[in-house]
């Protein structure tokens, strides 16, 4: 019979400490991370045009917030 995530959780986890539980996944999750090939992100130093854009995009739209808040302060 295998044992589920919740058994172990409910039988074992559940028991430790709250350090012991953080260690426990923290210890998981690098376990995970290690054994993935993060391929899906680009860690390259460059920026793409795409990139560049998408910053502006944002720029312009937080800018455009931040100052339509600060005109109805000023009013």
């Amino acid at each position: 019979m295998q044992t589920t995530a919740q058994e172990i959780y409910t039988q074992v986890v559940r028991n430790l400490s709250p350090n012991e539980r953080l260690r426990l996944a923290t210890l998981i999750l690098n376990e995970l991370v290690g054994q993935q090939q993060l391929s899906s992100v680009d860690q390259s130093d460059t920026w793409t045009q795409e990139d560049q854009i998408d910053l502006v995009n944002f720029s312009l739209q937080y800018a455009a917030t931040t100052f339509s808040d600060m005109e109805d302060v000023e009013q």
